[in-house]
């Protein structure tokens, strides 16, 4: 445009020449051509102008449209995008980038530097490190990994450019970091749980048969690390053998396909040979290709051995219910079918055991015991739990008396599964016990009641009468002169006499309560006015004895002495009135054989005399006037020259500085009754010990434990500080009770007797039978020894009756595998008795009068002296 300006101006300004003119025209001619070139070429110019510009703002705007549509790329992508150039300076950065480090557009204009961008981004918190260190992580291959206030992370790489500059990514890698670490914790968990899986885990190729995995329980059992595994066949780890037994294993497994495979391999392992449970299993690709075989695999070498041990325990054990002594039965508990029976059940049930499976109570019994039964089942199976029960049984043999056991079984949900009975017949043992109950009840020789019974039915009529009202006298009888027959006719005919006696006074009696308290004192008591009831019943006693007695062709006489109690005037319990009688028995037997004494208060200087007596024996033990005999217990043998001595019984015995020798029959009853038994007993004990630690030979000593010992509660304690002291071993100690150590306290008796026993200490029964509740304690606690009472033995030869009881205490003690010893042998008769029935030991006269101990060196292993030889034969004899 400006040209064609120019043209113009200069068209206007030139010369104007006519026409006609030559020159002129001439000149005019090429101003005009000057002029239209001038033109053209200005148009040109102009032209070229135009498009140049109309070109330059095309490209302007392309290259804008191209900048805005990078841009908006740019600002789409999900990683932030920083780019400068080779100075250094922002050239653009994406919205992206703002948003991840919480920036604005403003605070990141174009054209600012690259280290202030870090100081921003530093300053907000979103960078803790250097420019350098920046720089040097965010070069490397892997990038650098920032961890940004909330949590985030981004990952930023750089990459140079072409012309210098830098693009820089930031990428928010949080999800993927957080999907690594639960792939890498998951991995690890997997691996962890593999490797602690407590068998043994193993997988192998199946191109070529390589382990490519094995957990820590095939390390411990093949002995060998995961190094030396992994990557290695079953050729290179197993025997020729062996590897063969795996190959065919792993091949199985193969055709079994995804069946899996189970087997038990005998697999040899070092120098060992193990039985290994295994399960192999194929694993497939997800091109459903086999690709290599999981193992599982245990060993059960020990398993199996205790298998065939349980399976021959089970074969024992039914060979032992088979032949328990009792019937055995179990029951389904739904429907009462039967399920076992032993050879035993075979006399309850009346059948062979194999014809009762599947039966019921019904289909088994009569009508009315299968009612019976059935309901007691239903009982039990109701109440869980034992349920003893005793009652008759029809059998082949007849009515027999059985106590039967019921136990539930139940299962984990706690329903009731099986009902199992156990059914004893005990028709001999109750016929044994009411003999035995009859026994401790009654005088073995008599059959009149004892002593016992006397104190009970004394304590029966006072607690009947009413003191202010009702009388009766208790008559304390003793026989004259029985020592004197004895020695004169022997002692089967004193036993005969106390028969007859017995007869007599309880004809007397006229239905009275007549004992026999000791060996020549009979307890009599009577009611009525008094005391004219008592003398007219003691006139009669005597007039039934005055005539005398023919036993065995020969007349014996003999009369009685007698001591009357009035009740309520001499005693208010049964103890006081038999003692007080015995007080005027004393009197009457000092005034004159045959006399009648009724009881006074002056016979209290009796009663001031034991006081008296009570306290001497106090000083007895400090003063040492108490020593220890011994009585030898021996093996049974008929010939007195072969017994053989295994061990002693220590007893007490008191010389008096003034009375002299006073029996253990009065100063033990006056310990007990003061307690000073207690220190006489561990006196005893002590020196009983002692003694016999010092004994070549290792015979047992025997040492009475009185009931009053029981109630110190260190008992225990002092048996075992007392072995220690001696040094005696505690299996030699015999520790003889009688039943009133029990009966007192029974649970907690019963528990120190336990205690004793575990110390080694031997604990035997003393007087069986003398009380009532021996077989009770027999039952409750397992003694070593039964001593049968002296008032047995010696009427053995006599009466029926006395061998029949002592052949039964023998064959009860044998049947509970306790051994036994007979206490008061007096005769060879009596010795012949007890050997043919198999009794263990003796004790008594005829084995030898108890002694100290240096009147038996030989007995205990000493070798005695050639003047002590007459004289020790003439003691032990």
């Amino acid at each position: 445009m400006a040209g064609l300006f120019a043209s113009i101006s200069l068209a206007q300004a030139a010369p104007q020449f006519e026409p006609g003119s030559q020159v002129g025209g001439f000149e005019t001619e090429l101003i005009w051509e000057l002029l239209i070139g001038g033109f053209v070429l200005a148009s040109f110019t102009s032209a070229v102008a135009l498009w140049a510009t109309a070109m330059l703002r095309k490209q302007r705007r392309a290259q804008r449209r191209k900048n805005i549509l990078v841009n908006s790329v740019l600002n789409k992508l999900q990683q932030g995008v920083v780019i400068t150039d080779a100075n250094g300076t922002l050239v653009f950065c994406n919205d992206r980038y703002l948003e991840l480090y919480g920036l604005q557009r403003s605070d990141v204009p174009c054209g600012i530097a690259s280290h202030d961008m870090l100081a921003l981004r530093r300053a907000r918190g979103t960078l803790d490190l250097s420019n350098e260190e920046f720089y040097r992580h965010a070069a490397t291959p892997e990038g650098f990994i920032s961890e940004l206030p909330d949590g985030r992370f981004v990952q930023v790489k750089f990459s140079q450019l072409a012309n210098g500059g830098m693009i820089s990514t930031h990428d928010d890698c949080t999800q993927l970091r957080r999907v690594s670490k639960q792939l890498a914790t998951t991995s690890q968990f997997l691996e962890s749980v593999i490797d602690n899986i407590p068998v043994c885990v193993a997988a192998k190729s199946i191109d070529d048969g390589r382990y490519i995995l094995a957990n820590r329980a095939f390390e411990k059992l093949s002995r060998l690390p995961r190094e030396q595994i992994i990557g290695k066949t079953a050729e290179d780890l197993f025997p020729p053998r062996s590897a063969a037994v795996i190959r065919d294993s792993d091949r199985v497994t193969l055709e079994s396909g995804k069946n899996g495979f189970r087997s038990e391999l005998s697999i040899e392992f070092g120098q060992r040979d193990v039985v290994l449970a295994t399960d192999r299993v194929v694993a497939f690709n997800e091109r459903n290709e086999p690709e290599f075989i999981i193992v599982l695999f245990e060993d059960v070498t020990e398993r199996q051995m205790l298998a065939r041990e349980l399976d021959k325990t089970r074969r024992f054990l039914e060979l032992v219910v088979d032949n328990i002594p009792v019937a055995v039965t179990v029951q389904n508990a739904s429907n009462g079918a039967y399920l076992l029976a032993n050879r035993g059940a075979e006399v309850i049930l009346n059948r062979r055991r194999e014809d009762a499976i599947g039966l019921t109570s019904g289909e088994i019994f009569n009508a009315k015991e299968a009612r019976l039964i059935e309901e007691r089942d239903q009982l039990a199976i109701h109440k869980g739990g034992m349920m003893v029960e005793e009652y008759p049984i029809s059998t082949k043999n007849g009515l027999r008396l059985f106590v039967t056991r019921r136990m539930t079984v139940a299962d984990e949900a706690g329903n009731t599964n099986y009902l199992i009975k156990t059914h004893a017949d005990v028709t001999d043992r109750r016929q044994t016990e009411v003999r035995m109950a009859h026994m401790a009840y009654h005088d073995g020789l008599t059959d009149l009641p004892n002593r016992t019974a006397f104190l009970k039915a004394l304590a029966q009529m006072i607690e009947a009468c009413d003191c202010t009202v009702d009388q009766f006298a208790v008559l304390s009888v003793d026989l004259d002169g029985l020592a004197e027959i004895n020695d004169v006719f022997g002692h089967a005919v004193g036993d005969k006499l106390l028969i007859e006696v017995a007869r007599r006074i309880e004809r007397a009696s006229r239905g009275g309560v007549v004992a026999r308290l000791s060996g020549d004192e009979f307890g009599l008591i009577i009611d009525g006015p008094q005391p004219q009831a008592a003398h007219a019943l003691a006139e009669r006693v005597a007039e039934a004895l005055a005539d005398g007695l023919e036993i065995d062709g020969k007349t014996v006489r003999t009369g009685v002495t007698t001591g009357i109690a009035l009740f309520p005037r001499d005693g208010k319990d049964a103890a006081s009135l038999l003692a007080n009688a015995g007080a005027a028995l004393f009197r009457a037997k000092a005034r004159a054989r045959g006399s009648v004494s009724l009881f006074a208060p002056e016979m209290d200087m009796q009663i001031r005399d034991r006081r008296a007596l009570h306290q001497d024996l106090s000083n007895a033990i400090r003063n040492g006037e108490l020593t220890l005999h011994y009585q030898p217990q021996a093996a049974s043998s008929k010939s007195i020259d072969e017994t053989d001595v295994v061990g002693f019984e220590a007893l007490a015995r008191w010389r008096h500085p003034t009375r002299g020798f006073v029996p253990p029959g009065e100063f033990i009853p006056l310990a007990e009754e003061s307690g000073l038994i207690v220190e006489i007993g561990e006196w005893i004990l002590r020196e009983a010990c002692r003694e016999a630690a010092s004994w070549p030979k290792p015979l047992q000593i025997a040492v009475n434990l009185s009931p009053a010992q029981f109630l110190n509660s260190d008992l225990v304690g002092f048996i075992h500080q007392v072995l220690l002291e001696t040094g005696l071993q505690p299996g030699r100690l015999e520790l003889e009770i009688t039943e009133g150590v029990l009966i007192e306290d029974f649970e907690r008796g019963l528990a120190l007797l336990r205690r004793v026993k575990a110390l080694g200490v031997r604990v035997s029964m003393d007087d069986f039978g003398s009380g009532y509740s021996s077989l009770t304690y027999l039952q409750a606690f397992p003694f070593d020894k039964i001593k049968i009472d002296r008032a047995f033995i010696m009427n053995l030869g006599r009466n029926a009756q006395s061998a029949s009881i002592v052949r039964a205490v023998i064959g009860l003690g044998h049947g509970l595998g306790v051994s036994l010893v007979a206490e008061g042998v007096e005769t060879q008769e009596q010795l012949d008795f007890l050997v043919d029935e198999g009794c263990d030991a003796v004790q008594g006269y005829l084995i030898g009068r108890p002694a100290p101990i240096d009147q038996f060196p030989c007995m205990v292993g000493l070798a005695p002296m050639l003047d002590e030889v007459p004289r020790l034969a003439l003691q032990v004899g």
